[in-house]
Parts: C-alpha cells; structure tokens; sequence
C-alpha cells in the first residue's frame, strides 16, 4: 500500500495464470461464429413461406393498384398528405396514426403473451427477408454441408461463379425493395421515369439507402440483428409468463440423450427419446441449441419442431419432443386441451378487450370523419375597422380543407352576433383533396355589439348532400 494524500491506496496484483500448455489468454471478445442454417420440410415452415408470399405480395404490389386517378396508398410528405384506399388524412389528422400505432402495440402484446414471438418467426420484415436471401442462397450454393465446403474452400471458377451470381440477385432484390418501399411515399410510377431519367437526388439517395440496408441485414447480420439490434428480444420476458405458448424441449421426456440403433429398447439403456443428431441446432437460423431452454435469441419460428418431428417419424417415436407448448404444460404434464384453456387467463381477456375497444372506436371515428376541414386565422393586419355604411369589420382569413375525392362547392355564413354577416365570397370551389384559401369579411351594424371580444362561429356547408358541414370559433373585436 502507498500513501495518498494521508489515505492508503489498495492495489490488486495481477499474476498471470499458467496452464498445462504455458500462459493462456483469454480473449475479452470472440467474434460470432456464421450460421449455416440447413433447409427442412414441415409445418412451420410452410407457415413461414406462407407468410413471406402474402407479406411481399402487399407489400411489392400495393404501391402499383390505384383509387380513382391516383395511387391507391401514398405518403405523400410534399404535398403534407396521407392517401389510404378512398381516405385522404391530413397532418391534423395525426391522431389516427398514433392510434394506430397503439393498437399495433396492443396487438404485439396480445401475441407475445398468447404464443411468444410470432411476429418475429413468421412476419417481422428481418425475417422475411432474410429467409428470402437464405433461399437465394441454397439455390445458388446448395444446403449447409455444400455452402460449409465452398466458403473453407480456395477461390476456384465454381465459387466465384457462384458468388458473384448469389451477390448480383441479393442486389437486384435490395434494389427492387428499396424502390418500392420510397414508392410508398413518391408515386411510384413517377419515381420510375425518374430514376431511369436519373433525376431527383434525394430519391435515389433513399432507393440505394434503404436498398443497401435490406441487402447489408438480410445478406449479412442476419440473426445478429435479432440477437443485439432489435430491443423486442430483449424485453419479451416483461410479456411472456408460464402459460405463454413457446418452442420448447421436453427435457423429462428426451434426456438422457444419445444415439441408438433404430429399433433398440433405448429406456432399457437409460436413454430418453432425443438420439442427439443436431438437427434442431442445425435448421435455427439464430444457431441455437433450444433443448438448453427458452432463450432470448429464440424467435420462435418452429424450424427445429420440424427438425426433431421428422426424426422422431424415422425412429418411430412420438412427435413432440420439441413441440410449441407452455412452461406450465411440461412441468405439469396437460394434455392439448388442458393447455389451451389457459390461454383466457386474465392478460389476454384484458388485452383483447381494450384492444377491441380502441379498434371499434377508430373504425367508427373513420366512419363519421367529416370530409371537409376548416382553420381559422385573424387578420393581424387589421383587427377592427369601421367602413362605409356604419359597419364594423373584422377580416379574417379562412383556410378550406376538402378531404373527398371529387371537387366540392361550400357555402359560407357566419352566426354569434345579431346583424352579424359574411360581406365578401360566401360560395367557393375547393378541388378534390385540395387545400383553398379566402379571406373573409364579418361585419355588424356599429354600436349593435358591447365593446370586447365576442365569440362567433363560421359554418361551411357543401352544397353536395354528404359532403361535410364544419363550424369553426373565431373572436370578434369591437373597440372601445
């Protein structure tokens, strides 16, 4: 120990540890290991290439479907409006898109606390389109054991070929996504001529960014992103429980592990059911070994169900020994239906009423959504004035918002005062999802009014039955 400023300091020796072989060292970080995943037939994976087609088919073909003479679902930030099927939203309308995303988290929960991490097994954008590489992949190097040999093999005509050819189709794919996905938000026919054009910078600049991101996480991080990127991983245990439905091994069941001959009386050797082949680490697109237990990488895809299923069917045991059940159901022994009952627990019945609550409600505040919007703005110019005639005047400029997709004729008054009327246009055209603005006159008899602000309201009808009827406060000055 030394002095230091009258206090001892303590100092902790560090001595290097010898081995049998000599000094050792430890590295602090290891880098990850490359999956090689292996392609299996079953269940799941139908399910899973089920929802790769349905997910891309709206996704790749919905920018090019039209609503009447424009683009059926666009993002259109220039122009500050959202077109969704015949609904045209406004930035005012923001609300609709926070409830939405609420109810897309309520659902998320409802799921994650029913059957685990659907969501990412089967539908999250990562896994689709890193199952669409990895298919690329096998039909260009073939299955694990050929792409195994290519990669620790020197660079001969057979891997360049193949490489380069598996290289130029994840980048036609991740040019094609990133076009489409910027097709949300541009119209997607006029980005087309644009980019063959080669014009509009910052289109290109977000085709090539989202592009380069798909080709850089589905061709290369892959599970790393669903390993350390993505934060569900992380706090899916805050929504599962033991009655949360998960990919699980039956340890009671499968251990002792260990290879046997087809046929032999394995109980007799002390062996359970699992003859460790591997299989269920070898087809896990994250690489890991689920009979170690429910683990965070885990996206709960079903892969390794299908694995141990079709080896359990050649050794002529029961199906099961991985199989998509409950914490509860395997310490407990329940049967199928036992285990299902316990799905209505109270989280779930309180997740799905309040996320059919929020549902109902946005479904019928769309439905009786006014197609027609109207802001109010003084004249700071001129807050009151007295004109010809012994009127008193307050200008105002009004801005017409109509949200239909025909052109609309609105009629314009205003109420509050006695005497109180609209002097200047009381009948205006706004074009289909179009935005107008008018100034607009009130004025009153002078002296018909106590001086101060009154409260009055200005009332646009559309001519068009249906069309929307808005009214709108507004102040009214008179000096003193």
């Amino acid at each position: 120990m030394q002095p230091d400023h009258g206090k001892p300091r303590k100092v902790i020796p560090i001595t290097p540890v010898e081995t049998e072989g000599g000094l050792h060292e430890v590295p602090m970080f290891v880098s990850e290991q490359k999956v090689y995943s292996r392609s299996v037939a079953g269940f799941f994976s139908r399910w899973r290439w089920i929802m790769v087609f349905a997910t891309q088919l709206v996704f790749y073909g919905l920018p090019w479907l039209d609503w009447g003479e424009r683009q059926m679902v666009l993002f259109d930030l220039e122009a500050r409006r959202f077109y969704l099927f015949g609904l045209v939203l406004y930035p005012q309308d923001f609300i609709y898109l926070a409830g939405l995303l609420i109810i897309c988290a309520l659902a998320l929960f409802l799921f994650t606390a029913v059957a685990g991490r659907l969501w990412c097994g089967f539908s999250c954008p990562q896994t689709v389109y890193t199952e669409i590489f990895m298919w690329i992949e096998r039909k260009v190097e073939g299955d694990r054991s050929a792409r195994m040999r290519i990669d620790k093999s020197g660079w001969t005509f057979e891997k360049l070929w193949k490489k380069s050819l598996k290289q130029l189709l994840w980048i036609a794919v991740s040019a094609w996504t990133g076009f489409t996905f910027v097709g949300y938000f541009v119209p997607i026919r006029e980005l087309g001529m644009q980019l063959m054009a080669l014009q509009g910078g910052w289109q290109i600049f977000w085709v090539l960014f989202y592009g380069f991101a798909t080709y850089g996480n589905a061709g290369y991080m892959r599970e790393q992103v669903c390993k350390y990127m993505c934060p569900y991983a992380r706090f899916q245990s805050a929504m599962f429980d033991k009655d949360t439905m998960i990919v699980s091994y039956d340890a009671a069941r499968g251990e002792a592990r260990g290879p046997r001959r087809k046929g032999a009386d394995h109980q007799a050797e002390g062996l359970g059911d699992c003859i460790d082949c591997k299989l269920c680490v070898q087809v896990c697109p994250v690489g890991i070994d689920i009979r170690n237990g429910l683990q965070y990488e885990c996206i709960g895809c079903g892969l390794c169900i299908d694995a141990c299923n079709s080896v359990m069917d050649k050794m002529e045991y029961p199906r099961g020994l991985i199989r998509l059940t409950t914490q509860n159901a395997i310490a407990r022994g329940w049967k199928h239906v036992q285990t299902l009952r316990r799905i209505f627990r109270p989280r779930v019945l309180v997740y799905s009423a309040v996320l059919l609550a929020l549902s109902a409600t946005m479904i019928a505040s769309l439905a009786l959504r006014q197609p027609l919007k109207l802001d109010v703005i003084r004249d700071r110019a001129s807050l009151s004035r007295i004109v010809a005639g012994g009127k008193l005047e307050n200008v105002y400029r009004l801005q017409i918002m109509n949200a239909t997709e025909t052109e609309q004729r609105y009629r314009i008054s205003a109420t509050g005062l006695d005497g109180l009327e609209v002097t200047s246009e009381t009948e205006v055209s706004v074009g289909p999802a179009e935005t107008r603005g008018i100034a607009a006159r009130l004025q009153i008899p002078y002296g018909s009014a106590e001086p101060g602000s009154h409260t009055v309201y200005f009332n646009v009808d559309a001519v068009n039955a249906g069309a929307g009827r808005v009214a709108e406060k507004a102040v009214f000055l008179v000096p003193r």
